[in-house]
């Protein structure tokens, strides 16, 4: 433990803790009854940690008998600071019961929101990082006093320990009593602190402050009634923050939506970004305080680099699930696939977990890869979505990996490289037939490939199969299918827990036909394993092989099309039961003229076989006139009968399919709920989708170049 001699002594002297004392005493805030009540008496401590919002002991708005204190209408107490007293309410109290989780996990914590308008004031710095030791500390008391002497001042000088230097108080800051720490440590209750002098009574809420760091690491709990020792409980409990603890009725709270956590520390780290603004009036910033503690250490990831990455994190979306933060520490510390000894909610926990000790250079090595991860992850999330919201979530991702390509340029260059490449995640695997030509048999022989998509038009071919002289597409089709279980596994398992990508079969004309959903592959990556169906389990799609990278602008619009239509039409090919095709093309001019004039919502069904004929052409005519998306049975009828009862079950059936708003990015999961309905011993009613195929073809998601690694040959 430091003593005034020691280390402590040295990195505590009065000018470079200044601020950060004063900063504190200003965010400390005490809790009373409602504005207007004389002689209202101090019921505890709080702080200010993000505009409007005040964290301290749920128990301090509690009266000793265990009722909850007398306020004003609606709940309304006082909250003083800055020589006034702001209206507030009890938001949330995370020491309700949980009925989903153990008394273990509440935690003597609450939320007041002060009422609006709010006054405008200072924050303190919430610690990102779980405190294990305590060096240099002190713990502040609410005040409500503007001036005059400062009670408990004489304990302070008396204590010569702490961020002061020894034997001298601190530089006054306009806030009542703070006490130095002269020891601290976490252990199962929470952080045990002990001083010189006793506690005074008011602490409890108040914040316990990390001079080392410059940061609130704990909020005042309560103190020992024979000694000088006290509890805090870590700032780090606030993870457990949840919609359930709303309190009833409390007006204002809501602000924080539904995911209360990610929404107070996200408004946190963007007021303290915003407080370094360039040209901006006012006094010192907590940045300011931190970076005069913290000038000299050597760190590569300094002040200024954390608080310019948990202000662009706060940006990003919540992380979809907790276990995903997990995930990305344990691939930036290799310590395999296990939860860490702090849980994780949100990317600002995932940063305050790569504080390990490390020298500078490992340090800075890993919060780039780290940022990498969340700026990739954020961006895949989002990747399919066309909204506006989308593209600004886009944007601030693109926006981090920026800022992380910047702070690389440091690394060596064998660690950029590591960390340049991130795993990223899937959202299909593509399954591309490519026809060669024909042997002397008349069949025709094909190479075939697969590929990963990322979205976008982002592909990554994993395994190709590219014989000179190709196989017949039988033969393709069950080499495909050796190999396609494992690809489709390892994919859902590089995407997300309980992943499912997408299929995606995409086939040259002749071959639209092909029912990939009734395609058979291994169910698990044992030698052994047995096949099953892949269409019930996943959305499988047909991709049409003369569609690239290269969109046609009718192909684009008629996605956009179908995309913002309020609904989705079946349009039938041919319009009218009985009205196949003609001697001399009539029957197709007729088809190109109802493609051609169809509305943005139609999606042209067929029931006759696209294999060849009538339907072939059909297809054909779509796709010339920019359809994305159509749907067929893969064993429809031929020209040489017409349409019958069961025609007119298949489109009865796609029109019940395409029923309902959602446009057509939801069409590939209904095609699969319905095949697995089909699939099912009680799913008669659906049997005309056994082999039901969508053709799903994203001209915003184009199919890559074929081999685009072959040497280019010009005509001559």
């Amino acid at each position: 433990m430091a003593t005034p001699e020691g280390p402590a002594a040295g990195r505590g002297d009065r000018a470079r803790y200044a601020q950060l004392l004063d900063l504190a005493g200003r965010t400390t805030v005490a809790l009373r009854a409602a504005p207007g009540v004389p002689d209202a008496p101090l019921w505890g401590s709080g702080v200010l940690i993000a505009p409007g919002w005040v964290l301290t002991c749920a128990h301090v708005l509690t009266a000793s008998d265990g009722r909850r204190r007398a306020t004003g209408p609606d709940g309304e107490f006082g909250v003083a600071f800055g020589g006034r007293v702001t209206p507030a309410r009890l938001a949330y109290d995370l020491s309700r019961p949980d009925p989903q989780a153990g008394p273990a996990a509440r935690a003597d914590l609450a939320l007041v929101r002060l009422r609006d308008p709010a006054p405008a004031h200072p924050c303190a710095w919430l610690s990102d990082q779980p405190a294990t030791l305590l060096e240099d500390a002190y713990i502040f008391r609410g005040h409500e006093q503007s001036g005059g002497s400062r009670p408990g001042e004489r304990d302070i000088r008396e204590s010569g320990t702490g961020c002061g230097a020894a034997g001298a108080p601190p530089p006054a800051a306009p806030v009542d009593p703070f006490i130095a720490v002269r020891f601290g440590a976490r252990d199962a209750r929470g952080l045990q602190f002990g001083s010189d002098v006793r506690v005074a009574p008011g602490a409890s809420g108040g914040p316990l402050l990390d001079c080392d760091r410059g940061e609130v690491v704990g909020i005042v709990k309560g103190r020992h009634q024979q000694d000088h020792v006290g509890l805090a409980v870590p700032v780090t409990a606030l993870r457990g923050l949840g919609p359930e603890h709303l309190v009833e009725g409390a007006a204002g709270a809501e602000d924080l939506g539904p995911d209360p956590y990610h929404a107070l520390t996200g408004l946190h780290d963007r007021w303290h970004w915003a407080g370094q603004e360039l040209g901006r009036a006012g006094g010192p910033t907590w940045f300011d305080a931190q970076h005069a503690i913290m000038a000299g250490r050597g760190r590569l990831w300094g002040v200024q680099e954390r608080l310019q990455a948990l202000h662009l994190l706060a940006r990003l979306p919540a992380p979809r699930d907790p276990l995903v933060v997990e995930a990305a520490v344990g691939e930036v510390l290799e310590r395999g696939g296990g939860p860490g000894a702090w849980a994780l909610r949100t990317w600002r926990d995932g940063h305050g977990a790569l504080y390990q000790g490390s020298d500078p250079y490992t340090e800075l090595r890993a919060f780039v890869h780290y940022l990498r991860i969340v700026a990739q992850r954020s961006a895949d999330e989002v990747r399919d979505a066309p909204d506006e919201q989308a593209a600004a979530v886009r944007e601030d991702a693109a926006r981090l990996a920026e800022f992380v390509q910047a702070k690389a340029v440091v690394l060596q260059p064998q660690d950029r490289r590591r960390i340049g490449p991130v795993r990223r995640r899937p959202r299909s695997v593509l399954v591309e037939f490519e026809p060669l030509f024909y042997d002397e048999g008349g069949h025709e022989l094909y190479n075939w490939s697969v590929s990963e998509g990322y979205g976008r038009g982002q592909w990554l071919r994993v395994d190709v199969q590219e014989a000179a002289g190709g196989v017949p597409f039988e033969q393709a089709r069950e080499q495909v299918l050796q190999r396609l279980g494992g690809r489709l596994l390892q994919a859902d398992g590089d995407a997300f827990p309980g992943a499912r990508v997408r299929l995606e079969v995409a086939v040259p004309e002749g071959r639209w036909h092909t029912a990939a959903g009734q395609w058979e592959v291994a169910a698990s990556p044992r030698r052994t394993a047995r096949r099953r169906p892949v269409g019930p389990g996943r959305a499988v799609v047909l991709r049409d092989q003369g569609r690239r990278q290269q969109v046609d602008p009718a192909w684009l619009r008629r996605w956009q099309g179908l995309a913002a239509a309020p609904e989705l039409r079946a349009l039938r090919l041919p319009p009218h039961p009985g009205a196949g095709p003609r001697p001399g093309g009539g029957s197709a001019e007729a088809i190109w003229r109802l493609l051609e004039t169809a509305d943005q919502g139609a999606l042209p069904a067929l029931c006759h076989t696209v294999a060849d004929g009538f339907g072939r052409d059909a297809v054909g005519a779509a796709l010339d006139t920019g359809f994305p998306a159509a749907l067929w049975p893969a064993r429809g009828h031929g020209e040489e009968r017409a349409c019958d009862a069961s025609c007119e079950e298949f489109h009865r059936g796609i029109r019940e399919l395409l029923q309902g708003p959602g446009g057509v990015v939801r069409l590939p999961e209904l095609v699969r709920q319905l095949r697995a309905k089909a699939a099912e011993a009680a799913g008669e009613a659906a049997h005309w989708a056994r082999d039901l195929v969508l053709l799903y073809d994203d001209p915003e998601d184009p199919i890559p170049q074929l081999f685009p690694d072959r040497p280019q040959v010009s005509p001559g």
